[in-house]
């Protein structure tokens, strides 16, 4: 059967169970665009209080009522504020991910893609905002950017590990994850907390120095 204008019955804009498929399809992507607006609103809510005072300061209530969402609503997606915070840092490196990941990594440094991204942006918003990120905000800050980005480079590392020729190192794949993470995360921490005028290429290229070595 066919519709008016030659296309399949079962796309005809008439057609019920057309019109059916289509509103289940638009309702299964509606949460998701719900969980994506709702978590944006808390982190925009969190960093619009982060330029007004501390981060120990803050309170749930705080950001609840500058997002204007509610209590339940908040636990369903964060354990704390803390978790927020991390929710933020998670969002930012698989960006960077996504934008600036090479295909494969023909050299070792192509391993390090990460880094001068990640300082770029932190340059770019240190020199563009005066968040009042505060000592303690800052220890949640590296301690799940370490975390979080062991997790994202993990695979590809190990992987091109495999792929490359062997050499005398006998070096184990997890302990150069958490090796290239810890070391960026206190080259970053040392680079913040100086408030260093240094450009986002000179620290990259400090980081880079530090885990030569080990990247043969």
């Amino acid at each position: 059967m066919m519709c008016a204008n030659g296309q399949s019955a079962e796309f005809c804009p008439e057609n019920p169970s057309s019109t059916r498929k289509a509103m289940r399809l638009r309702n299964a992507s509606s949460p998701d665009r719900r969980i994506e607006k709702t978590r944006k609103l808390l982190h925009d809510a969190l960093l619009s209080l982060l330029h007004e005072k501390s981060y120990d300061e803050i309170v749930v209530k705080e950001i609840l009522d500058r997002a204007n969402v509610g209590r339940s609503t908040f636990y369903t997606h964060f354990r704390d504020k803390d978790d927020l915070l991390a929710g933020g840092v998670r969002d930012l490196l698989h960006s960077v991910h996504l934008a600036h990941r090479p295909s494969s990594a023909k050299t070792s440094e192509d391993m390090l893609w990460f880094s001068r991204p990640i300082f770029e942006h932190i340059y770019a918003h240190h020199r563009t905002s005066q968040l009042r990120i505060g000592r303690s905000g800052q220890i949640v800050l590296h301690q799940h950017l370490q975390r979080i980005l062991a997790e994202l480079i993990s695979t590809r590392i190990k992987r091109d590990l495999r792929n490359r020729p062997r050499s005398g190192k006998n070096l184990s794949p997890e302990l150069l994850v958490h090796y290239l993470a810890s070391t960026f995360t206190l080259v970053l921490n040392w680079w913040v907390d100086h408030d260093s005028t240094m450009p986002p290429a000179e620290a990259d290229a400090l980081f880079r120095f530090l885990v030569a070595p080990a990247l043969g």
